[in-house]
């Protein structure tokens, strides 16, 4: 069995948990008001090492926070958030910051050129195919597959992660299929990508 199958068949058991139910997203904002220290009101992370997440895919968003508080992702931060969070509070607060209206970056020049090339080709010398296979050419990514919107994220989030799922200390994707890709994946290569992600609405 391939990767792709592999997770494909690992994303069907967690959307058929219990802990997929559905969300209100009204009781999510009740729920959220500690995540806007980190996160703002409006889903716009306060600091560039912070995910933004409004407009992120729910199915996602769960998923993150059920990893988190099930010791599957480790952060100091989140852990402890997650720790008390019903699977109820979890479809709730998805529901809340998935419908927010998705927040927008903007590349630097410095590196875009590689940044397009990886995402939009791979890397053919390291066998890494292209980003937009998963994440789609907009970089919508693919809810139904738990494969986050990755547009508009902040560069440093997503530098940072990519070098989480390199080094293994962040080890929560099916079938390790981004620490795989990360693993091969120079640090040039992986902050050039980061920021061609934060500006790719403006790409197309």
């Amino acid at each position: 069995m391939n990767k792709l199958a592999l997770a494909a068949v690992l994303i069907g058991g967690w959307l058929s948990s219990p802990a997929n139910a559905a969300g209100d997203a009204a009781a999510g904002q009740a729920k959220a008001a500690v995540c806007a220290a980190c996160h703002g009101a409006d889903g716009k992370a306060i600091q560039a090492a912070y995910p933004n997440l409004a407009g992120q895919h729910p199915q996602y968003l769960a998923k993150q926070l059920t990893d988190y508080r099930d010791g599957n992702r480790v952060n100091a931060l989140m852990s402890g958030q997650a720790t008390n969070l019903s699977d109820q509070d979890i479809q709730d607060l998805a529901a809340y910051f998935g419908g927010m209206t998705k927040h927008e970056n903007v590349a630097t020049e410095e590196n875009l050129t590689l940044g397009m090339n990886i995402y939009r080709g791979g890397i053919t010398s390291a066998d890494i195919a292209a980003c937009s296979a998963c994440h789609g050419p907009a970089g919508e990514g693919n809810p139904t597959a738990v494969w986050p919107q990755v547009s508009g994220q902040n560069a440093q989030y997503t530098a940072d992660q990519l070098k989480l799922f390199r080094s293994g200390e962040r080890a929560n994707d099916p079938s390790d299929m981004m620490g795989s890709v990360a693993k091969r994946m120079t640090d040039e290569e992986i902050d050039a990508v980061a920021n061609y992600i934060a500006g790719l609405h403006n790409t197309q």
